[in-house]
């Protein structure tokens, strides 16, 4: 069987912990891989490697960091089939979906491509007598990056473009479920000229990840993942003193008003909430349709859809809508939740709990699931079910909607389907979430902006990729000069104005 290793000073390594853990195929359920999980000791010579290769490649002009950039992202298009393959088979996403995964980040790739414009300072001439006041943005040293199972090529790149470009070096943990992407991004980033031990991948589990918490060359920390371990690791980096941009769970709400394009509202929310078996953080989960004559128009047209959706394992074609979710114990968590939907009174209009798939009866799979007249108290509404489940709250009125999503403890993207500008505008200015969309279903933001949630879907001051990115993985620095010429100042003991 395949053991899987790291990534360390150029080269791919066997672990040396003697711990390791299961890579499953979630479309069989077999085990395909064991990865190894590194001990702190393992961590430590990665960290000290990668702050030793760091001091070089802080010296190289941004210009020439951002060359690296450039023939990474043209290597990562050359070999978008095979990385898609790759993840596709850990993940079990359809290649489709696990291309498009790959693409989104090599966006970022091609925005880092501009990093020097990023990098630049400030300079102010003669702000006082024979005074220039300048800054500079400087890297941090080591930095890391703790990536979720769910894109395994995406947020690596998010992570990996900005802090690398930026001068930085990086320790990367991806997901122990899939590991395997990340490790061939950083050959192929090697390929396009990275000098070896500025990225370094670590594989491990949360011991791993509290080493990485707890080193002090380690300066700043970026995860993507589930809302208690941001906090968590938001909360420990902080009292380590380290920076930290942790983004947590989801619960994505899409208004549909009755003056919506019910057609176009029913694929949205087709796409949005059972793309990738709903394990994305800006899937939609909830449809809030204003009034009932737009609820009942909505279920018309989304119960033929739901009930054509094609699921299977990657290998069965462009044809197959979504593939299995990660685990086996995600599926019967996923299970559980549409039970107590059941048990505690929604409708299920659709019902995915007994889905099976001839000759992969043992995959991860669960049917798509609809529910309608679920309550803000109910779990399927309360908890990220992070799986293909679609639930129904009716509301009232705009007002009743938009409370409804105010209210609610996520705040990662929101939503709202309609032909009216003013509502749509009363919306994007009064809702509390970080992204949102207007008759656009997910609202993941284009690389030269910049992605991030608010209330329990992100922690920490800055967020993912764009501009946003470079004020992270960087600290500024200012400068006061003087070029006496002829001044004639004696000593003064007062603090005063530069004029």
């Amino acid at each position: 069987m395949e053991e899987i290793g790291h990534w360390i000073n150029g080269k791919r390594v066997a672990g040396t912990s003697g711990r390791f853990s299961d890579v499953y195929n979630p479309a069989t359920g077999e085990v395909q891989a064991r990865v190894a999980l590194a001990s702190p000791a393992e961590i430590d010579v990665a960290v000290a490697d990668a702050a030793k290769a760091q001091l070089d490649w802080q010296k190289v002009n941004p210009q020439r960091r951002a060359r690296v950039m450039m023939k990474f992202g043209a290597l990562i298009e050359r070999d978008m089939d095979k990385l898609a393959e790759v993840l596709s088979r850990e993940h079990g996403k359809t290649l489709p979906d696990a291309r498009g995964d790959v693409q989104r980040g090599l966006e970022v790739i091609e925005v880092c491509m501009g990093a020097p414009a990023f990098l630049k300072g400030e300079f102010t001439g003669d702000a006082g007598p024979g005074i220039d006041l300048y800054s500079m943005r400087q890297p941090l040293g080591v930095v890391a990056g703790i990536t979720p199972f769910n894109f395994p090529a995406m947020i690596p790149l998010w992570k990996m473009g900005p802090a690398l470009s930026s001068g930085n070096a990086m320790i990367l943990k991806p997901s122990e479920r899939t590991p395997s992407t990340a490790l061939m991004l950083a050959e192929i980033a090697q390929e396009a000229g990275l000098p070896d031990g500025v990225l370094q991948v670590i594989n491990g589990d949360k011991e791993a990840v509290d080493t990485i918490l707890d080193h002090e060359t380690v300066q700043a920390v970026g995860f993507v993942g589930s809302t208690p371990i941001a906090q968590y690791i938001y909360g420990r980096a902080a009292n380590n003193g380290k920076r930290a941009q942790c983004f947590g769970g989801a619960k994505n709400h899409m208004l549909i008003m009755p003056d919506a394009d019910m057609d176009k509202a029913a694929d949205a929310l087709i796409g949005a909430g059972f793309g990738a078996a709903g394990e994305r953080c800006m899937a939609i989960s909830v449809a809030v349709p204003v009034g009932d004559a737009a609820a009942d128009a909505l279920i018309e047209r989304l119960v033929p859809k739901i009930e054509k959706l094609k699921v299977g394992p990657y290998t069965g074609g462009d044809d197959v809508d979504y593939g299995p979710v990660i685990t086996a114990a995600a599926k019967e968590r996923i299970l559980g939740l549409i039970n107590s939907g059941v048990e505690q009174g929604a409708n299920l209009v659709c019902d995915g709990r007994d889905f099976s798939l001839q000759g992969y009866e043992d995959g991860y799979f669960v049917g798509p699931s609809l529910f309608d007249n679920v309550t803000p108290e109910m779990d399927i509404y309360k908890e990220e079910i992070f799986g293909p489940v679609l639930s129904m709250v009716r509301a009232k009125t705009y007002e009743e909607a938009l409370d409804l999503v105010i209210d609610n403890p996520y705040g990662n993207g929101t939503s709202i389907f309609t032909a009216d500008g003013d509502t749509a505008r009363d919306y994007a200015a009064k809702v509390n979430v970080g992204m949102v969309g207007i008759n656009f279903p997910i609202p993941v933001p284009l690389s030269y902006y910049t992605f991030g949630g608010w209330k329990k879907s992100g922690f920490g001051d800055l967020n993912q990729y764009g501009p946003d990115a470079f004020r992270f993985y960087t600290k500024t620095k200012t400068v006061t000069a003087r070029w006496f010429s002829g001044i004639k100042d004696g000593a003064s003991l007062n603090f005063k104005a530069l004029d």
